[in-house]
């Protein structure tokens, strides 16, 4: 018997996050926040070239990676492919690396997707980046 309420852990970083433009992607297939977290410290983030403006996350190991703001959410496993199935590359899905040595299923970016992009490692959040612009 499949149980249905399974609930699989989601870190976003930028558009999916509380309050933002594309957070009622998750909300509408019934996720829930869980928490808002760091990643470790082993990424770098971009802001990608081109429109609608999205962040990039890429994992480069300890010596040159910092810590990230994200947000950890709770998707219903029975609706998580319908959700993969509204992101679009460069971003994919894959192992996000969580402050105190968790890990969960979250956004990250091909690398072919930073060419062009702008580095923002430095400002650790897409909300911080974003009140840049304005």
């Amino acid at each position: 018997m499949q149980d249905e309420t399974r609930m699989i852990r989601l870190v976003v970083c930028g558009a999916h996050m509380s309050g933002m433009g594309l957070n009622s992607q998750l909300t509408n297939l019934g996720a829930r926040l869980e928490t808002a977290t760091e990643t470790a410290p082993v990424y770098r983030f971009y802001a990608l070239a081109g429109e609608p403006k999205r962040p990039g996350l890429i994992r480069t190991g300890e010596k040159d990676g910092h810590a990230i703001k994200v947000e950890v959410w709770l998707v219903p496993s029975a609706n998580l492919g319908a959700f993969a199935m509204l992101i679009p590359s460069p971003l994919c899905l894959g192992t996000v690396y969580l402050q105190g040595g968790e890990s969960a299923l979250g956004f990250l970016c091909e690398p072919i997707g930073i060419q062009g992009a702008t580095e923002i490692t430095h400002m650790a959040s897409w909300r911080t980046y974003l009140n840049t612009l304005q």
